[in-house]
């Protein structure tokens, strides 16, 4: 018997699980995989679970926009879901409301078990997968599962536990919801490249859920994320509006190193603003075009080992 299996963290099996496209009408791997699995599913299905492919934002995806009335990966707050109005609500938080329903209730026993939400993003972050918990141990044995099923190809993991950065994303109707961003790609384009590996990384992943689901117990694992710390606005005049830009030394450098000193942002007229941190971040989403009006110029991260305990099926 395996050292680890007194200490085996004991859960269901996960025998409901959904593949979200479309949260954003602009993000189009997610929006093409998804429509691909409505038409026929085999792909994503495996033995003793049924994966239901969603389109989370029809109307956005029609018009080939982020969003109609307000972002819908923001809109699954207590506040929002129990709202009253049904229909006259802004449209994401009908449609949250809606997707709640189906997908949850959020927080419930009902609820899905896993949700995946596939986004594109215009940042040069290649594959990353987000995680919403560290104390989520099924997903992090799943991503440990997807790094080495991927490796030597790179498929990072973004920490989103910040208390003040909290999304209240589609996902997050899930008890365990799993965050794909795969870029660079621009908004309402699809690239061939970002495409097959947002399918290659679904497909693993299912595969880890199949095996969970066969007694197959994952044993210890420690998974290097990258936690997020703050948001960083681009520099703006007392009218709100921007000054400078993202550095050409720190565009397109997801995920490495900056440093006190080094240059973060240009202003219009060629000086160089310079990072002031107290320590090495390793900025991410960097210079993304959705969150000019978030006024997000990227977001710093810090480099984490978490310990993932062994899980089995109960």
């Amino acid at each position: 018997m395996s050292s680890y299996n007194n200490n085996s963290v004991r859960l269901n099996a996960a025998t409901k699980v959904a593949v979200f496209g479309g949260t954003h009408g602009n993000e189009m791997s997610g929006v093409t995989l998804v429509n691909l699995w409505m038409k026929n599913s085999n792909e994503i299905q495996r033995k003793g679970v049924e994966t239901k492919p969603f389109i989370t934002n029809p109307k956005a995806v029609e018009k080939c926009t982020r969003y109609v009335d307000t972002d819908l990966n923001r809109a699954f707050t207590a506040e929002n879901l129990s709202a009253p109005g049904g229909e006259s609500l802004p449209y994401e938080v009908w449609r949250a409301q809606e997707i709640n329903n189906m997908f949850g209730p959020k927080g419930s026993p009902e609820a899905y078990d896993v949700i995946f939400d596939l986004h594109n993003t215009t940042s040069n972050m290649g594959c990353t997968l987000i995680l919403e918990s560290s104390k989520d141990h099924f997903n992090l044995q799943m991503m440990n599962y997807i790094k080495k099923a991927l490796a030597p190809a790179s498929c990072l993991v973004l920490l989103n536990e910040h208390p003040l950065l909290k999304y209240s994303t589609s996902r997050s109707v899930a008890k365990h919801p799993v965050g794909l961003e795969v870029g660079p790609q621009p908004q309402g384009v699809l690239r061939s490249n970002i495409f097959d590996s947002m399918r290659v990384i679904i497909k693993h992943a299912l595969d880890f859920i199949e095996l969970f689901n066969e007694d197959v117990e994952f044993p210890p694992c420690t998974v290097e994320v990258f936690r997020v710390l703050e948001r960083v606005d681009y520099p703006r005049d007392a009218n709100g509006n921007i000054i400078a830009m993202v550095h050409p030394n720190l565009q397109d450098c997801d995920w490495e190193p900056l440093n006190p000193g080094d240059p973060m942002f240009q202003t219009f007229d060629g000086k160089t603003i310079h990072y002031q941190g107290p320590g090495t971040v390793y900025p991410t989403f960097i210079n993304e075009a959705a969150y000019y009006e978030k006024q997000q110029a990227f977001v710093t991260t810090k480099r984490e080992t978490l310990v993932a305990s062994a899980v089995k099926k109960s």
